[in-house]
Protein backbone atom coordinates (compact mmCIF):
# COMPACT_ATOMS: atom_id res chain seq x y z
CA UNK A 1 0.00 0.00 0.00
CA UNK A 2 1.26 3.35 -0.64
CA UNK A 3 2.70 5.50 2.09
CA UNK A 4 1.96 8.91 -0.14
CA UNK A 5 -1.13 10.97 -0.64
CA UNK A 6 -0.62 11.42 -4.49
CA UNK A 7 0.43 7.70 -4.72
CA UNK A 8 -3.08 7.14 -2.91
CA UNK A 9 -4.46 8.66 -4.84
CA UNK A 10 -3.19 7.62 -7.92
CA UNK A 11 -4.58 4.30 -7.05
CA UNK A 12 -7.68 5.39 -6.61
CA UNK A 13 -7.87 7.15 -10.02
CA UNK A 14 -6.14 4.06 -11.79
CA UNK A 15 -9.03 1.38 -10.20
CA UNK A 16 -12.06 3.79 -11.67
CA UNK A 17 -10.27 4.06 -14.70
CA UNK A 18 -9.91 0.07 -15.31
CA UNK A 19 -13.65 -0.17 -14.51
CA UNK A 20 -14.61 2.52 -16.76
CA UNK A 21 -12.44 0.86 -19.53
CA UNK A 22 -13.89 -2.60 -18.41
CA UNK A 23 -17.68 -1.64 -18.89
CA UNK A 24 -16.79 0.36 -21.85
CA UNK A 25 -14.74 -2.98 -23.58
CA UNK A 26 -17.53 -5.11 -22.27
CA UNK A 27 -20.11 -3.21 -24.15
CA UNK A 28 -18.46 -3.67 -27.24
CA UNK A 29 -18.19 -7.05 -27.02
CA UNK A 30 -21.63 -7.52 -26.33
CA UNK A 31 -22.96 -5.88 -29.09
CA UNK A 32 -20.58 -7.77 -31.56
CA UNK A 33 -22.09 -11.09 -30.05
CA UNK A 34 -25.12 -9.31 -30.62
CA UNK A 35 -23.63 -8.47 -34.30
CA UNK A 36 -23.04 -12.43 -35.15
CA UNK A 37 -26.44 -13.77 -33.83
CA UNK A 38 -28.13 -11.26 -36.25
CA UNK A 39 -25.48 -12.75 -39.32
CA UNK A 40 -25.95 -16.61 -38.31
CA UNK A 41 -29.70 -16.09 -38.01
CA UNK A 42 -29.69 -14.02 -41.68
CA UNK A 43 -30.93 -10.70 -40.38
CA UNK A 44 -29.14 -8.27 -42.15
CA UNK A 45 -30.76 -5.48 -41.86
CA UNK A 46 -30.10 -5.72 -37.91
CA UNK A 47 -26.73 -6.69 -38.32
CA UNK A 48 -26.56 -3.52 -40.20
CA UNK A 49 -27.87 -1.30 -37.50
CA UNK A 50 -25.36 -3.33 -34.93
CA UNK A 51 -22.31 -2.25 -36.81
CA UNK A 52 -23.14 0.96 -37.24
CA UNK A 53 -23.67 1.29 -33.53
CA UNK A 54 -20.31 -1.08 -33.02
CA UNK A 55 -18.41 1.73 -35.18
CA UNK A 56 -19.85 4.89 -33.11
CA UNK A 57 -18.57 2.50 -29.39
CA UNK A 58 -15.23 2.07 -31.31
CA UNK A 59 -14.46 5.36 -32.14
CA UNK A 60 -15.44 6.72 -28.81
CA UNK A 61 -13.00 4.45 -26.91
CA UNK A 62 -10.35 4.97 -29.22
CA UNK A 63 -11.17 8.62 -28.22
CA UNK A 64 -11.06 8.58 -24.14
CA UNK A 65 -7.78 5.80 -25.31
CA UNK A 66 -9.22 2.63 -24.15
CA UNK A 67 -8.56 0.93 -27.59
CA UNK A 68 -5.87 1.72 -30.09
CA UNK A 69 -7.07 3.28 -33.17
CA UNK A 70 -5.78 0.58 -34.80
CA UNK A 71 -7.30 -2.30 -33.31
CA UNK A 72 -10.73 -0.32 -33.76
CA UNK A 73 -10.44 -0.22 -37.36
CA UNK A 74 -9.20 -3.42 -37.63
CA UNK A 75 -12.52 -4.64 -35.92
CA UNK A 76 -14.93 -2.55 -38.03
CA UNK A 77 -13.02 -4.26 -40.97
CA UNK A 78 -13.46 -7.45 -40.31
CA UNK A 79 -17.49 -6.92 -39.40
CA UNK A 80 -17.63 -5.55 -42.50
CA UNK A 81 -16.00 -7.61 -44.70
CA UNK A 82 -17.72 -10.68 -42.85
CA UNK A 83 -21.47 -8.72 -43.70
CA UNK A 84 -20.70 -7.91 -47.17
CA UNK A 85 -19.56 -11.63 -47.85
CA UNK A 86 -22.25 -13.16 -46.24
CA UNK A 87 -24.71 -10.71 -48.50
CA UNK A 88 -23.39 -11.22 -51.33
CA UNK A 89 -23.31 -15.22 -50.60
CA UNK A 90 -27.33 -14.53 -49.91
CA UNK A 91 -28.14 -12.71 -53.16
Amino acid sequence: MANIKSAVKRIRVTETKTETNRMRKSEIKTYMRKFDEAIENGNFEEANELIKIIDRKLKKAVAKNTVHKNVASRRISHLTKKLNTLKNEAV
